[in-house]
């Protein structure tokens, strides 16, 4: 009887045990499943048998893309057409097997910011992971001077840097930098970080992100650089960089693809297509490469998207570089509206990718999304105005959204107009919420939105903030800050001038976050990014257009007054 009840008790544990078991494995699936923040790993150091600490590994939200059109985005609504062109010969159609970005903002492995706004989600001029301790500007920085450059268009002598004119921050790796033109005394700092500025005074600057001192010597192209150029993501010594106006003696603007270890021009391209619809040619965009694909994607103004398989060959160990590249596909997308008098041809803005995706606004009042797999256009959305505001890519809570905003050009001459700033839905292109200012615009010097937008961070992530031109009234303008969610304005500050710069978005040490910004009265500000409270300001010289970039605690900033500045934070 007693080895009965004995057995009984036995089986009894054993259940008990197996139900405990199932129970933690389907705990675990569960908290899979749901994606809770992680699981906590607890490990024994089997030599001193002390517990190591808890490992916890993040998990990501799933993303499950699949954009589309709605009656509001159909491209037919908009008359879309799309011709593709292997060279100068159209082809029915075109695909490819691989083209991705995936789905983050992990642009590069690269040390810097090496593109427009960073990488391809466009979204943060800011790199490392350096926080304020003090809000204030010192009272001294380094300068470079640079000069101007004669338009061969009949405008003005350009000078200095303009928009969007961010300048590129990078610390090349050591192996690569040893075979690199690098000045010896430059070449032999350990911890040398460059400063990489094409200029509209036509030339190309490399200094000490410490001191503004030459790396090497400036690089001469005798083209206007508006745009900000971009390196190679994959930490190759390329450049990308390409003209913004026509030449001194009348040479039509070209991109150049550029060898950074001898500072030679690797091959080049004219914008002066002959199967683009528009003659103007500038490219005032930041290119980006598909490193997947060895794929450079370049929009122009002259209305043509260029894809371009680099056949890229570099060998760190010996500094050989060399490309070999494809005939460009060349993308043309036109609209129902575009071929007429008010609105024009091509792109003037930086595309933003998510996975295969390309979101790109143009002249002509159109915000598109294509599918670079095979070039179609999945949907349109109607923007109002010609774009120079570079679309801001955010994914929250699993799906992607775009901000932007446009200018006031098309539809106001002169005068005033409303300006519209939209969230809108990634996968459809319908709008989530629209905010609307009331600005003014002159000729030459348009009015609401010609900078980047830029996100919060930490007490102000909730945020968007926009910069604006021409507004409450002529020659004024500021920043605005709206909530995400809503688009509602929280608060707004009133700069000394107008802004055409796209400002950043700092950390500080005790949790909170700060906005840079310049204006076009030569201020730069700095302000609480949670209230927009005016936290210091600092007048280095000339009108300010052109876009910061920051690299751990050094603000770099380009001034019209033939000039970039290099400011050290605290």
């Amino acid at each position: 009887m007693k080895n009965t009840w004995k057995n009984i008790l036995i089986a009894v544990l054993a259940v008990i045990a197996a139900a405990a078991l199932i129970w933690t494995s389907i705990d675990f699936i569960t908290n899979r499943q749901h994606g809770n923040p992680g699981i906590s790993i607890e490990s024994t150091d089997e030599n001193s048998g002390n517990n190591k600490e808890e490992i916890t590994e993040p998990q990501e939200p799933q993303i499950v893309f699949n954009p589309h059109p709605t009656e509001e985005t159909n491209p037919e609504k908009f008359g879309v057409e799309t011709q593709i062109f292997s060279g100068n010969t159209q082809i029915d159609s075109y695909s490819q097997e691989t083209f991705d970005f995936g789905f983050t903002n992990k642009y590069t492995d690269a040390q810097g910011v090496i593109t427009f706004r960073g990488n391809n989600f466009r979204d943060d001029p800011v790199y490392g992971n350096y926080q304020l301790k003090t809000q204030k500007f010192p009272t001294d920085f380094w300068r470079v001077e640079t000069g101007s450059l004669a338009s061969g268009s009949g405008y003005a002598p350009w000078s200095g840097s303009g928009w969007t004119g961010q300048p590129l921050i990078v610390k090349w790796d050591n192996e690569t930098k040893q075979h690199m033109n690098i000045f010896p005394e430059k070449k032999a700092k350990e911890n040398l970080v460059e400063v990489i500025y094409a200029t509209m005074a036509g030339k190309i600057y490399f200094v000490d992100l410490d001191d503004g001192q030459y790396t090497r010597e400036p690089m001469t192209l005798n083209f206007v650089f508006k745009g900000a150029g971009a390196l190679d993501p994959r930490g190759y010594p390329i450049m990308y960089v390409g003209g913004g106006d026509y030449a001194p003696g009348g040479a039509a603007p070209k991109m150049f693809i550029i060898n950074l270890l001898d500072c030679t021009v690797m091959k080049e391209y004219s914008g002066s297509d002959s199967v683009a619809l528009r003659s103007w040619c500038a490219f005032d965009s930041s290119a980006l490469v598909c490193a997947e694909t060895d794929t450079l994607i370049y929009p122009c103004e002259n209305g043509l998207i260029y894809s371009i398989r680099l056949g890229t060959d570099y060998n760190k160990a010996n500094g050989k570089l060399s490309i070999n590249p494809d005939e460009p596909v060349k993308i043309r997308i036109t609209t129902s509206r575009s071929n007429s008098s008010t609105f024009w041809y091509g792109i003037e803005t930086s595309a933003v990718f998510f996975g295969q995706y390309m979101f790109a606004a143009d002249n002509g009042g159109n915000l598109f999304c294509i599918d670079m797999k095979n070039y179609k256009v999945i949907w349109v959305q109607d923007v109002v105005d010609d774009t120079n505001c570079t679309p801001v890519l955010e994914v929250e809570n699993g799906k992607p959204y775009l901000y932007i905003s446009t200018s006031l050009h098309w539809t106001k001459k002169g005068g005033r107009g409303d300006i519209p700033v939209f969230k809108i839905d990634a996968e459809t292109g319908e709008k989530v919420w629209t905010k609307t200012f009331n600005c003014g615009t002159v000729d030459g010097t348009s009015g609401g939105v010609q900078g980047t937008m830029a996100l919060g961070k930490n007490d102000s992530s909730d945020l968007i903030f926009v910069p604006l031109a021409h507004y409450p009234n002529l020659y004024q303008g500021g920043i605005a800050a709206l909530d995400k969610n809503t688009g509602e304005e929280v608060w707004y500050y009133q700069e000394s001038s107008y802004t055409w710069s796209s400002p950043c978005v700092m950390e500080t040490a005790d949790g909170g976050s700060v906005i840079i910004n310049g204006d076009t009265a030569g201020d730069i500000i700095m302000l609480d990014a949670k209230t927009g409270q005016l936290l210091d300001k600092v007048t280095p010289g000339g009108l300010i257009e052109a876009s910061p970039a920051v690299y751990n605690d050094m603000l770099v900033f380009g001034l019209r007054s033939s000039e970039f500045v290099g400011i050290k934070l605290s």
